[in-house]
């Protein structure tokens, strides 16, 4: 009894010191939220801490993201602060940006938008690429009126390059096979354990899609330096340029470090001018409109699979779950203040099951009167276009790798493995079909047709609900699916997306479906609606499946976890996955 006792002091004591200290820091909080702002600043955007799509509602997500900001975040504050008197300008580090092409594009057209509004927008970097390539980040910086980087850095403006890992010799050593159909000669992420190079549609679609991203940066740096196209291809071919040799290319403004830039800004714009973060701005800026009209945010960011949205801390990645999604959309559908949805997609795909049932989803918000318009990240490919495909509209960049209107199956033979390990496997079954998915035993001729028609079924599937909610002949559809990735570009040219941009265009054709004012203030909500920190631990401390988190990120390995998976031994890809090669 003693020491039960004992414990319970314990845990009491350590709640209430627990409870002290967040009602502390919430009251600071809250006290910085209410400072006034300065009535001459500059903002501070610094790339090189990343920017992410979306923070899920997790302890370990919000512990390692929470300071982040969003896509979102950046854009809307930035059309804030074009209309704030009080702004003069914003400074970028730019040189570590690790963003997706599609994502550059966003947080350029912002940019400029708010450069059309008599702003400044200083960009700096130490370099831009040390030893590596600096194409995104450079991409990103010639949306800024003037660029600057230090004099021992350089500029590695050095054309794209799609790099493919190939594992069969790996499984031939392990002694794992693959056994795996695909629908069709396009579906390439089978690809990666059944070859040892790029197959000639792998290569074609591979090659379509680097050239397509190449000729945008191309064509919109040029237009940004004032620079011939012809040029500008021509440096890619010679760069990288050291220091001056940038300025000297029309590539770069300025050689200064940090501190003279500063001193620069701080001359243009008065010793009174004040520097703040984005991140401060936001939290104490007026924000939008919160009621009245609304236009629901769903984010579907992930892998697609069965269940929960989860977040692993270790390997980064963001899982996007059926429930989760569908529960977001039932609660948008049944909030009478949502006139649209805005599902934001940034997936390679995964589950047909899960992809199916998210899909359903935005067939009922359409059924209930509530228009879907969907804005395509990086990559909505696969299962990412599966979930997109019947809304009323798609928003993609002319940099998003979508289509991959396809499907693989199959299994890994692991016999080889455990046989090299001297481990041996004997089994019984009740029936012929049994063994269809031992990854022991092979497909017999009959498994291995029932094989041939599961993927028969949802390719056929698929392709139908694309044609279906594009308005496409299945003719068409079928030429342009057999599993091959588009750019966004491309797909607005083949149907597959009605326009290009980014959150403000897909919220204008938003407000348009929905009947509403272009020029008409509306709230955007996001869905499922976010938890204070202090809910989310409380949930998860008292939840069997999250009975600790800190197991669940111990028992990570960043590196060691995203090999598994692209060797394939995880089994969670799932049958409508995109290649997730790195454009670079």
């Amino acid at each position: 009894m003693k020491i039960f006792l004992k414990k319970l002091l314990m845990i009491i004591g350590g709640l209430t010191v627990f409870m002290f200290f967040l009602c502390i820091g919430s009251a600071v909080f809250i006290w910085k939220q209410r400072e006034k702002i300065p009535d001459n600043i500059v903002l501070e955007l610094d790339f090189s801490k990343g920017l992410a799509e979306y923070v899920p509602d997790e302890s370990a997500a919000r512990m390692m993201l929470g300071k982040m900001p969003t896509v979102l975040d950046v854009v809307q504050t930035l059309e804030l602060a074009a209309k704030d008197k009080r702004v003069a300008g914003i400074i970028a580090d730019v040189g570590h940006a690790e963003l997706g092409f599609a994502r550059i594009q966003e947080i350029r057209n912002a940019v400029m938008a708010f450069r059309k509004k008599g702003k400044s927008a200083v960009a700096y970097t130490d370099t831009f690429g040390e030893f590596g390539p600096g194409n995104g980040a450079y991409y990103l910086a010639t949306a800024f009126e003037e660029i600057s980087l230090q004099p021992s850095g350089d500029l590695g403006l050095t054309g794209l390059m799609l790099e493919t890992r190939f594992f069969k010799g790996t499984l031939e050593k392990l002694g794992v096979i693959p056994r795996m159909g695909q629908r069709h000669e396009y579906k390439n992420a089978m690809n990666l354990f059944t070859e040892s190079k790029y197959t000639e549609p792998h290569k074609e679609a591979m090659e379509a899609v680097m050239n397509s991203v190449f000729g945008q940066m191309v064509t919109e740096i040029a237009t940004a330096r004032n620079l011939s196209e012809e040029n500008v291809r021509s440096l890619t071919d010679h760069g990288l340029f050291m220091g001056q040799e940038a300025v000297n290319a029309g590539l770069a403004d300025h050689i200064a470090y940090r501190d003279g830039i500063y001193k620069a800004l701080k001359k243009k714009f008065g010793n009174d001018v004040q520097f703040i973060p984005l991140s401060d701005y936001m939290n104490k800026a007026d924000r939008l409109q919160t009621d009245g009209d609304a236009v629901a945010l769903i984010y579907g960011v992930g892998r697609v699979q069965r269940g929960k949205s989860e977040y692993s801390a270790l390997s980064g990645d963001v899982v996007m779950g059926s429930e989760t999604v569908a529960e977001a959309f039932q609660d948008a559908i049944e909030d009478d203040e949502v006139k649209a949805i805005l599902f934001r997609i940034d997936s390679p795909g995964g589950s047909y099951v899960a992809s199916d049932s998210i899909w359903r989803q935005t067939v009922h918000a359409k059924e209930a009167g509530k228009p879907v318009i969907v804005s395509m990240s990086d990559v909505a490919g696969s299962g990412g276009y599966f979930v997109a495909a019947a809304a009323d509209k798609i928003v993609a960049h002319p940099a998003t790798i979508t289509g991959s209107i396809g499907v693989l199956g199959g299994k890994m033979l692991t016999a080889g493995l455990w046989e090299k390990a001297g481990i041996s496997w004997d089994e019984v079954h009740s029936s012929e079909n049994a063994t269809i998915w031992s990854t022991i035993q092979d497909y017999t001729p009959a498994q291995w047709t029932l094989l041939q028609s599961l993927l028969d079924r949802i390719y056929a599937d698929f392709t139908g609900k694309v044609a279906q909610g594009r308005n496409l002949p299945p003719e068409k559809v079928s030429e342009i699916a057999k599993g091959r990735i588009w750019t966004g570009a491309d797909a607005k040219t083949l149907g597959l997306v009605d326009e290009l941009g980014g959150f403000p265009e897909a919220l204008k054709l938003a407000k348009k479906a929905a009947g509403i004012s272009e020029h008409a203030d509306i709230y955007l909500k996001i869905f499922p609606e976010k938890k204070l920190l202090i809910d989310i631990l409380l949930e998860e401390g008292t939840g069997q499946q999250n009975t600790s988190v800190f197991i669940r990120i111990l028992s990570e390995i960043r590196e060691i976890s995203r090999l598994i998976r692209e060797l394939g031994l995880s089994g969670e890809r799932g049958v409508l996955s995109v290649e997730e090669s790195k454009l670079q």
